[in-house]
Parts: C-alpha cells; sequence; structure tokens
C-alpha cells in the first residue's frame, strides 16, 4: 500500500528504528531484466532453439515456479528441473545440459539483471546512518558473485545464503542467524522483502520487525524505498531532498501486529 494513501482502518504497524536491515534480493534489490523470458530465450537461440517468444517463456515459468513446491531447495539439480519444465513442449532445448549450464551461469552474470534505481542511494543513506546491513536471500551459490558483479556486495555487513546455510526462508532460524551475525538483538533489526510468508512471516516469527515491498505497486517506473525508510527509521534534509516526489509501496509489520 502506499503510505501517503493508506487503507481506512489500517494503518502499518509502527517501526521503532533499527540498528540493523536486512534485505531480500530477487524481486527487492534486483530484477531479471527485461525479462526470465528474454533472458531463457536469449541463450537457447544460441544453442539452436531459433526464435522463442520471451512472453510465452514468462508464462511458463510462471507457472513452474508456482508448481515447484517446497522441496525446491535452490539447488542446481532443481534449477535444471524447472527450466525442463519450463521448455517442456516449447523446445528440445530445455534437455540440453550444455544449454542449462550456459543459462545457470547467465544467471551468476549482470547481464540479465537490473538493481532497482533506489537502491544504491537507500542502501548508502542508511550506512551513513550508522545502521548494520544484511542480506538474506534463498539463493544458491551464485548470489555471491552476482552481488559483487552488481557492485552490491561491498554495502553489507553479512550475506545469508539458503543454500550454504541449509536453511531456508521462511525458517526464522536464517533470520536468528542473521541477527546474531550482526551482533544486535532480533527486535532491533527491519527485514525488507517482497514475499509475505518467505519476508514478512519468517521475520516477524523470529522477532524482527518486517517491511514487504511490492515492486509491482510503483508507479511511473519512480521507485523510492530511500524514502520510505527515512519515513520509519531516520529525519535526514539529504535524503529529503533524494527521494522528493517519489513513489514506493510498502507496508510495515512489526512483531505481534497484524499479519501483513
Amino acid at each position: 500500500m502506499s503510505p501517503s494513501t493508506p487503507p481506512s482502518g489500517d494503518e502499518p504497524a509502527p517501526i521503532c528504528r533499527p540498528a540493523a536491515v536486512s534485505f531480500a534480493v530477487g524481486g527487492t534489490l534486483i530484477v531479471p531484466w527485461p525479462s526470465v523470458g528474454h533472458a531463457y530465450a536469449t541463450v537457447a537461440a544460441r544453442f539452436g532453439a531459433g526464435r522463442i517468444d520471451p512472453d510465452l517463456l514468462n508464462r511458463r515459468f510462471s507457472e513452474a515456479w508456482a508448481r515447484r513446491g517446497r522441496e525446491f531447495r535452490y539447488g542446481e539439480s532443481d534449477w535444471q528441473t524447472l527450466v525442463a519444465r519450463v521448455f517442456d513442449g516449447v523446445s528440445e532445448v530445455g534437455g540440453d545440459n550444455d544449454f542449462f549450464k550456459a543459462l545457470y551461469e547467465h544467471f551468476a552474470t549482470a547481464t540479465p539483471w537490473r538493481v532497482f534505481p533506489d537502491v544504491e542511494p537507500t542502501l548508502t543513506g542508511l550506512r551513513d546512518r550508522g545502521i548494520k546491513l544484511a542480506v538474506v536471500s534463498n539463493w544458491d551459490d551464485r548470489l555471491r558473485p552476482l552481488l559483487t558483479a552488481l557492485d552490491l556486495d561491498r554495502h553489507f555487513d553479512t550475506i545469508l545464503v539458503s543454500a550454504e546455510e541449509g536453511v531456508q526462508k521462511p525458517d526464522p532460524a536464517i533470520f536468528r542467524e542473521t541477527a546474531r551475525r550482526l551482533e544486535v538483538s532480533p527486535a532491533k533489526v527491519v527485514h525488507i522483502g517482497d514475499s509475505t510468508r518467505e519476508d514478512v512471516a519468517g521475520a516477524r516469527a523470529a522477532g524482527m520487525q518486517a517491511v514487504r515491498v511490492d515492486r509491482a505497486r510503483e508507479q511511473d517506473g519512480e521507485h523510492d524505498l530511500l524514502r520510505q525508510c527515512r519515513l520509519w527509521l531516520f529525519s535526514s534534509s539529504r535524503l529529503n531532498r533524494a527521494t522528493q516526489g517519489s513513489r514506493f509501496s510498502l507496508q510495515a509489520v512489526a512483531p505481534g501486529n497484524a499479519s501483513a
């Protein structure tokens, strides 16, 4: 929801100024660009698949992703199974091991990703205010090189990747471990992510505060994670100037308040 026009009778829960902020990655800090389907079609064409409609692959990916189930552990074999489902009935390239390896490696590079334009000033602004930063992501071993390629890793005090930790969101254990590594109490951490179940519910279960972002509701290409952080973290004239006039959809949820 937009904090400037909250639903009647449904004000977001107050957020206490934290000592640390943790972030999800996909859909929060970065997004496939132009889309997953474009990346899949581009790599598939290099392996003789011809021209495949990216929109078709986007639809197939969304369907496969929705059906992946909780047994999906973000391992390479999990991704290979998912990619095969995306291409099933579309192109035989989906069963080509060399194609899958190339596609898997492609997503470890900066090429198919876009960093949301508000991310850099947000992270810089938070660090300038002495707030510790972390990543908590359901991802695989490609995340660290990807964050390096996107020049984002330098902002974070710690990075927790589900495939490395052996536990994934929404399990509160990964959030509690984040607080431990940051050397702060969970109650002094705000987690920001795009998933109600994985991010908001998981963080709250660990005793953290939580903010859900909804990138799909941003208007006119405007991004303003930073402005929203200012509203519930701190007041800064420099940050105010950087964020005037932009919009961003967030919902703040503190432990013990109504669910997101």
